[in-house]
């Protein structure tokens, strides 16, 4: 695994100012213990002030260079990807839905990919983004090959047939176990969407899903490169060498990155080996965006909101 793509580059579109407290002149046992339990006490609120305000509240926008094996070389496209809205508040406003939209179309990529989880479903959101209106949100996304979507686990898991009305409603195609040529002579490619892992709970901790990978790709009919979109990043170790690029979501990167501590929280049967970033594995080339909400507490550490521009042939 190599989390540090080729050309790898973060851009931070917002940011926090930290302050440091002033030191006490008179120093004895009692004020140095006293002291440091005032510290970390401080240091435990400012954590976590930062992890449920700020940070989830921030955006960046991660870029990756890359040349695999299976893409030719020479040709270009450009991709921006936005994993895990799960538009609600406090952290998923509709203000700071705009606001990735917005920064999204200012990357002007040939083509933007949606890779599930659209609505937050926590016990905790303070405040509800109507279905069609983050919808419509995304419905302002603009690629001249299109916008194009995936489900995922929490869509199939809450309120799918809201979650397929509201994307039909403004047109954006859902893609499950479907492959679609794009782009015009010289520069086709086929962009292929796999159902979600995850899609039916069965028992605790054991789902069914709807994943048909063999389905998917037997329907490129070309010798065009292949790029997949795949919610969850498990499916990776059964992705063929055929497949140029795999893109998913769905871990958040960990969401809160406590060291030694933090592998363990990452939804996958996999640990941190999918975790985030650029993975690759016997030639073969994966990207895990972070993601931009928050899943199961409205808090982020070490891994901001994040859209991924990802430049093939580059």
């Amino acid at each position: 695994m190599n989390n540090a793509a080729p050309k790898k580059m973060r851009e931070e579109l917002s940011e926090a100012d930290a302050g440091e407290p002033a030191a006490n002149a008179s120093i004895t046992r009692r004020r140095v213990l006293g002291g440091a339990a005032g510290l970390i006490g401080v240091s435990a609120l400012a954590t976590g002030v930062y992890t449920g305000g700020i940070e989830p509240l921030g955006l960046v926008v991660t870029r990756y260079a890359l040349n695999p094996p299976g893409w030719p070389a020479g040709r270009k496209l450009s991709m921006t990807v936005i994993a895990d809205l799960h538009a609600g508040g406090p952290d998923m406003t509709l203000t700071h839905i705009r606001h990735v939209v917005d920064t999204a179309n200012a990357l002007k990529s040939d083509v933007v990919v949606l890779l599930g989880d659209y609505t937050a479903s926590y016990r905790i959101v303070s405040k509800r983004v109507p279905y069609g209106v983050w919808a419509a949100e995304l419905a302002r996304l603009t690629a001249p090959l299109g916008t194009w979507a995936i489900l995922g686990n929490h869509d199939w898991l809450n309120d799918l047939v809201e979650v397929r009305r509201a994307l039909a409603d403004v047109r954006i195609p859902v893609m499950e176990n479907h492959a679609v040529m794009l782009g015009g002579e010289g520069e086709r490619f086929w962009l292929a969407g796999l159902g979600d892992q995850l899609a039916h709970r069965l028992g605790y901790g054991r789902f069914r899903g709807v994943d048909d990978l063999p389905r998917t790709l037997a329907q490129v009919g070309t010798d065009d490169p292949v790029v997949l979109l795949a919610h969850e990043p498990d499916i990776f170790p059964s992705v063929p060498a055929r497949v140029a690029l795999t893109l998913s979501g769905h871990t958040h990167g960990g969401q809160i990155r406590v060291p030694l501590i933090w592998p363990a929280f990452v939804p996958s049967k996999y640990g941190a080996r999918f975790a985030y970033g650029h993975v690759v594995e016997g030639g073969r080339h994966m990207v895990v965006s972070g993601g931009l909400g928050t899943s199961v507490i409205p808090a982020r550490l070490g891994v901001p909101p994040e859209i991924v521009r990802v430049e093939l042939g580059a």
